[in-house]
């Protein structure tokens, strides 16, 4: 592991208090008044305020390494909705990136680098980098906890190690992942230092991150489900494990920082990964909310604040595609598959409670006002649910 430190950061932390705090109690496992709510992607192309920013910076790096920019394309949907949480704006790439090994964005073709990792001498010159390289990022982290002026909690994000050594291998998004998965079987052992790297540079940055000011940080392992069972444990949770060692538990502002893990695809392991130490597995729309929540109530004598996480997730993103009364039903059976979250709480013991969100990002061609009808159906429904479970505990 590294002793690196992030690089001193203003201390300019007088942000305002928060005003909404549903989300991050949520994370932790304490009763609200009603389900939280926040999309992943929930700033993007789906916005034509987005568009028009993006057009106006001249590229996804141009918005995302100004501050001024990032700050105004987070704030974009909370202005459009009542959402329960801002994500930064950023990417999972800029690590690796901040590595050396030089990302761009191609039109209609996402990321690539142009130095992609392949053998012994591109693992021996990786190193955790200079966070001074990724201070864009802080700043914005920064700067959006003011504009927010406690409106809800902000949420900082990084990819996960598995995930990135996919990009960094492929040089790229890949159908198959055929290139990493040679590496993974064939040296092993070049995976695991690339990995450990990974690691320990993506704890370094999030801890960067809440120190500048995030409220709650991610883990977003968006390939984990790719990975064969036994692989997914050794490269993938082995090193998710290892950046959430290394994470700081509390705040700029004193208060705890929940950490979220979400793997897409990971349904299969999500017994293995209740042993996480983090307050919310994220979970795509392939699991059962019901069982999932049953798995984690059931702690098997575990005795770690880990036992009991929250959930969540876990939409479908192509249902905000159909008519608003259909999104409106959807919600309402992820919301009763999940069931009532509990309400009471002895000696301050958590329970698992659900943030609703999709089980994966928001896609490119959805109508705005749909994610309009997904939020209010989610407050309301939500409501009537805690409501209609008091009158008959009465």
């Amino acid at each position: 592991m590294t002793d690196s430190s992030p690089p001193a950061l203003s201390s300019d932390h007088a942000f305002a208090p928060l005003r909404n705090d549903t989300f991050l109690r949520a994370c932790l496992g304490q009763a609200t008044n009603y389900t939280p709510v926040w999309l992943m992607r929930q700033a993007g192309r789906y916005l034509p305020e987005y568009r028009a920013l993006r057009a106006q910076a001249g590229s996804f790096m141009g918005l995302a390494t100004n501050v001024d920019y990032a700050t105004e394309v987070t704030l974009q949907p909370l202005e459009r909705y009542p959402l329960d949480a801002a994500i930064l704006f950023s990417d999972i790439l800029t690590v690796p990136d901040a590595m050396g090994l030089g990302l761009t964005f191609q039109p209609n073709e996402g990321p690539q680098f142009a130095h992609p990792v392949r053998d012994e001498y591109d693992v021996a010159r990786l190193a955790v980098p200079d966070m001074d390289r990724l201070r864009y990022v802080f700043d914005a982290v920064r700067s959006i906890r003011h504009a927010l002026q406690g409106r809800v909690p902000l949420i900082g994000f990084a990819g996960s190690p598995w995930t990135l050594a996919c990009y960094m291998v492929e040089g790229q998004s890949s159908a198959d992942y055929a290139t990493i998965k040679t590496l993974l079987y064939s040296r092993p052992d070049l995976l695991h230092r690339l990995l450990a790297t990974n690691a320990d540079s993506v704890a370094a940055y999030l801890n960067a991150q809440i120190d500048a000011g995030a409220q709650a940080v991610m883990l977003f392992d968006s390939w984990g489900g790719v990975l064969a069972d036994g692989a997914f444990q050794t490269f993938s949770l082995a090193y998710t494990a290892r950046v959430l060692q290394q994470l700081r538990r509390t705040g700029a502002d004193g208060q705890p920082v929940p950490r979220i893990v979400f793997t897409k695809g990971g349904g299969p392991w999500l017994a293995a990964m209740r042993a996480l130490d983090c307050d919310v597995l994220g979970v795509d729309w392939t699991v059962n909310l019901g069982a999932a929540r049953q798995l984690l109530n059931n702690s098997g004598g575990q005795t770690a604040p880990s036992a009991r996480q929250s959930l969540q997730g876990n939409l479908d993103p192509a249902v905000l595609l159909a008519p608003p009364a259909v999104i409106k039903a959807e919600v309402q059976r992820t919301l009763a598959a999940f069931g009532t979250p509990d309400t009471t709480h002895e000696n301050g013991q958590r329970s698992c409670q659900l943030i609703f969100n999709l089980g994966h990002g928001i896609k490119q061609n959805t109508p705005p006002e749909h994610v309009a009808a997904l939020v209010q159906a989610v407050h309301a429904h939500s409501r009537q649910m805690r409501q209609a479970s008091r009158s008959s505990a009465a």
